[in-house]
């Protein structure tokens, strides 16, 4: 999730827990801050190596066993900063802070991007995908019932918080069941059988879903409509990559050759040659429009680099407005 959500969920837990009116005001701040911790690891990077970020970013700071760690080092940290001089004992703060820490790498797990809970156990991106990383529905009723929580130092609004970003969760669940669904009845509908099918909330909702769908070696890309209104938004089809075809000259001893299976497992081997630019890998899953092909990232390959050349990795950023007006007339849609 976007980091305002991160701590808004890492200080709603410690004002849970906290019995003590006077703390609660604490206990937000170090759920906060210790909340916001884990995504330091977007500091592991290397000039040489532009894969290197994508391997580390939500891994050990957000594995389930790290928990106890990262919560001891942002107490220690925010116990000699803050809690030392308020007088609030270091148990408390750690209690605090480890609940706070704990939340992070759970709730990026409900997001679609993918998260290694079970780290060093194993290297799976756990993916629920039941929610945007960026969904101010869900965001902003947590942000006053925390405020609240902390104006009238009373829990009970930080209760009714964890309540309701248990709700909204459990409905992007049924949300993306019935994606599903209606992603499965659009490939039948096709006379497809698809090998793999996945959907994936759009940008700031839960109401338009993109589907993605593997069949005959191509993957097909829909947006889709659930529940009250439901309507099928028809996309795009592309070639899935064959390394062979797409880059023959391409030796299989290369670092880019290396570097191209580290991509391919980023992407959940969602991955194919860019229509536009012969010379990129694209991430299929991800698009400001949920039934295009229109990339945020991708790993660009030179035919002509040395053996120990990586890639290098571009992000994309269409036109933010077109993008949301699109993404909008979709949501407002009549039914069909």
């Amino acid at each position: 999730m976007d980091p305002i959500t991160q701590g808004l969920i890492g200080a709603t837990l410690p004002q849970v827990v906290s019995r003590d009116r006077r703390l609660l005001l604490w206990a937000g701040c170090f759920g906060f801050l210790a909340g916001l911790l884990p995504d330091l690891d977007v500091l592991i990077r290397s000039s040489s190596d532009p894969l290197l970020y994508l391997e580390y970013h939500r891994q050990f700071t957000h594995a389930l066993l790290f928990i106890p760690v990262g919560g001891l080092a942002s107490a220690v940290v925010l116990y000699c900063a803050l809690g030392r001089r308020k007088g609030i004992s270091f148990k408390v703060t750690w209690l605090f802070c480890t609940l706070g820490y704990g939340t992070h790498g759970l709730l990026d797990a409900f997001t679609s991007y993918g998260t290694m809970l079970w780290w060093p156990f194993s290297s799976e991106r756990i993916s629920f995908s039941f929610i945007s990383v960026v969904d101010p529905l869900f965001t902003l009723p947590v942000l006053v019932l925390i405020i609240l929580a902390t104006m009238r130092k009373q829990r009970w609004f930080a209760i009714g918080a964890l309540v309701w970003a248990s709700l909204y969760l459990g409905a992007g669940m049924l949300q993306r069941n019935t994606a599903m669904e209606l992603g499965a009845t659009l490939a039948a509908s096709r006379g497809h059988t698809p090998v793999r099918l996945d959907a994936k909330p759009s940008f700031g909702n839960i109401l338009i879903w993109k589907t993605i769908y593997e069949s005959d070696d191509r993957y097909f890309v829909d947006a889709v409509r659930v529940r009250l209104a439901p309507r099928v938004f028809s996309g795009a089809s592309l070639a899935k990559l064959d390394i062979g075809r797409d880059f023959p000259g391409l030796d299989p001893n290369s670092q880019q050759r290396r570097d191209i299976g580290r991509f391919d497992w980023f992407s959940d081997g969602f991955v194919a040659q860019d229509p536009v630019n012969p010379d990129r890998i694209i991430d299929v899953r991800y698009s400001m429009v949920p039934n295009e092909i229109d990339a945020l990232w991708s790993i660009g390959i030179s035919p002509s680099a040395g053996p120990n050349t990586h890639v290098t990795f571009q992000t994309h950023r269409r036109e933010p407005e077109e993008s949301l007006d699109r993404l909008w007339s979709m949501i407002i849609a009549p039914a069909r």
